[in-house]
C-alpha cells in the first residue's frame, strides 16, 4: 500500500526484485508520470490500483509486463483521449483485465466519453512531414523526372550553370547521383521525352536558340539532332510533352512579344512544327489536360486571361475555345482531380492565386491564397493525399492540403526554399520525393514520410 503520499513520478524498475508481489495500491498520491518500464518484473501481480491520481496520460504498453493482471483501477485521473492514449484503448479491447470505467477529460470532442466507449477509427494519429532528403549543391529552375530502361533520372535546367542537368537515381543509397550534363548556357527548361524507346531532351534556352538532344546508346551520350526555329521561339518559358492517339507531341510556351507558342509533332526523323498556338500574349506557362476523352491545352499568359484550347481530332489541330475566368497575369496553371472533379490552380506574381474547380466553359471559385511573390503553384498527389505547393520569393514555401469535407486546401507545412521555381513529385520505389529547384540557393529534394502519432 503507498496510497496518500506525495508521489509525482514512477521511473523504470521502480519494482525491481518484487517477482511475488500480488497487490499494488498507488492511490491518491500526484503522480503525472510513469516510465514505459515502471512495472517490469511483476509477473505475479493480479492487482494494480492507480486511482486518483494525475496521470493524463500512459507510456505505449505500459501494462505489458503483466501477465496474469486481472483488477486494475485508472479512476479519478485526468487522461486525455488523444494519440498517446490509442494503444490503451486497443488493450481494454483485448485484454481479460477487469477495468471498472475510465473517463476522458480532453479533448472537447471526447470530453465524459468511457474510454472502452472509443473506437479506433475516433483517432486520426497518421499525419506526414516533408523533411530534407538530400541538398544538390547547384541552382536550377526546372526539374523534370522521367524512366529510361527501366532506371529513374531527373533532368534540371540549370542557366547559372549552362547546362542540363541529367541525374540518375541510386537505388542502393537512395540519392541522386550526377549522370550526365547537355550544354545549355541559358536553360528554362529540359524537357525528356521518351518515345519510341528513344530519349529526347528538349533544350529550351533564353538566348542562342532551343535545341533537341537524343540519347546514342552507341556513344552513351547526347547528341544534338535538331534546332527549334528561333522565329517563333525567341523566349521560352515552359514545355508540355503528351501522346494524342498514339503521337507524340511537345508545346513550348513563349514568353517574348514577337514568338509564338508552338506544337511540334515527332516523326520518324525527328519533331518538326505542327501549329503555331498563340502569338504574341507573353505566355508564361502551357499545361496539358484530358478530361472525358478530349485533349485540352491551358496557357497562361502576363497579358490575357489563361485560354483554353481543345484538340480537334478531323484536323489534328488545336482550336480555340475560351478563357478561363477574368483573371490576367497568371503565372502558372496547374490542374488537379479529386474523384471525378477536375479543379485548377492559377498562381501569381502581384495578387492573390486562386484554386477553380472545372466544369466545361463555366469556373466555380473555391479558394483565394495570398501568394506575393509566387512563381509557382503546384498540386501533386502522394498516395490518397493531394498537397499544394505555394512558393514565394518573398517568404517560405506553404504546403497546403486537400480538406475532402471543406473542399478546399488547409494550411500543412512551411518549407525554407529560396525563389523556388518548380515543386516536381518523384515517387522513386520505396520513396516518395518531391524536387524544389530554387532560382537562388541549392536544389533541395524532400522526403515524404508518414507519422504514427500513436507510436
Amino acid at each position: 500500500l503507498l496510497n496518500s503520499n506525495k508521489f509525482t513520478l514512477i521511473g523504470d524498475n521502480a519494482f525491481a526484485g518484487l517477482s511475488h508481489l500480488q497487490y499494488l495500491f498507488i492511490e491518491n498520491n500526484d503522480i503525472q508520470a510513469l516510465s514505459k518500464a515502471t512495472f517490469r518484473g511483476l509477473k505475479s501481480l493480479t492487482h494494480l490500483s492507480l486511482a486518483n491520481n494525475n496521470l493524463q496520460t500512459l507510456p505505449r504498453d505500459l501494462f505489458k509486463p503483466l501477465d496474469i493482471l486481472s483488477d486494475l483501477d485508472l479512476r479519478g485521473n485526468t487522461l486525455g483521449c488523444d494519440c498517446k492514449i490509442k494503444w490503451l484503448v486497443e488493450w481494454l479491447e483485448s485484454t481479460n483485465t477487469t477495468v471498472p470505467a475510465v473517463f476522458c477529460s480532453s479533448p472537447a470532442q471526447f470530453e465524459g466519453q468511457r474510454i472502452r466507449d472509443l473506437a479506433l477509427s475516433d483517432f486520426q494519429c497518421v499525419t506526414t512531414d516533408f523533411v530534407v532528403h538530400q541538398v544538390l549543391p547547384f541552382q536550377s529552375v526546372s526539374a523534370e523526372p522521367f524512366t529510361y530502361a527501366s532506371d529513374l533520372y531527373v533532368a534540371l535546367a540549370q542557366p547559372g550553370a549552362s547546362s542540363c542537368a541529367i541525374l540518375k537515381w541510386d537505388y542502393v543509397e537512395r540519392k541522386l547521383r550526377d549522370f550526365d550534363r547537355i550544354p545549355a548556357h541559358s536553360a528554362v527548361h529540359c524537357k525528356p521525352i521518351v518515345a519510341q524507346d528513344q530519349l529526347y531532351v528538349v533544350v529550351a534556352q533564353l538566348f542562342g536558340g532551343s535545341y533537341i538532344y537524343r540519347w546514342d546508346t552507341a556513344v552513351d551520350k547526347f547528341i544534338k539532332i535538331q534546332d527549334i526555329d528561333s522565329q517563333k521561339t525567341r523566349k521560352p518559358n515552359d514545355i508540355e510533352a503528351f501522346q494524342i492517339d498514339g503521337d507524340w507531341y511537345f508545346v513550348i510556351a513563349d514568353s517574348s512579344k514577337a514568338g509564338s507558342t508552338s506544337l511540334y509533332r515527332l516523326n520518324q526523323n525527328g519533331f518538326y512544327s505542327h501549329q503555331a498556338l498563340h502569338a504574341w500574349h507573353r505566355d508564361t506557362d502551357v499545361e496539358y489536360v484530358e478530361n472525358d476523352g478530349k485533349p485540352r491545352l491551358l496557357i497562361a499568359s502576363s497579358s490575357q486571361a489563361p485560354v483554353i484550347y481543345q484538340w480537334n481530332r478531323a484536323q489534328k489541330q488545336f482550336t480555340p475555345q475560351g478563357e478561363v475566368g477574368e483573371m490576367l497575369d497568371v503565372q502558372m496553371v496547374k490542374h488537379f482531380r479529386v474523384k471525378r472533379d477536375q479543379f485548377l490552380c492559377l498562381s501569381r506574381y502581384i495578387g492573390d492565386s486562386k484554386v477553380v474547380r472545372w466544369e466545361g466553359q463555366r469556373f466555380l471559385e473555391l479558394q483565394t491564397l495570398p501568394s506575393r511573390g509566387s512563381m509557382v503553384m503546384q498540386p501533386f498527389s502522394v498516395e490518397q493525399r493531394q498537397y499544394l505547393a505555394l512558393g514565394s520569393d518573398f517568404s517560405f514555401t506553404h504546403v497546403y492540403l486537400w480538406d475532402e469535407e471543406k473542399q478546399k486546401f488547409v494550411k500543412f507545412q512551411e518549407l525554407s526554399v529560396q525563389a523556388p521555381r518548380a515543386f516536381r513529385y518523384v515517387p522513386a520505389a520505396d520513396v516518395q520525393l518531391l524536387l524544389a529547384p530554387s532560382f537562388k540557393a541549392n536544389t533541395l529534394v524532400y522526403r515524404h514520410v508518414v507519422v504514427d502519432l500513436s507510436l
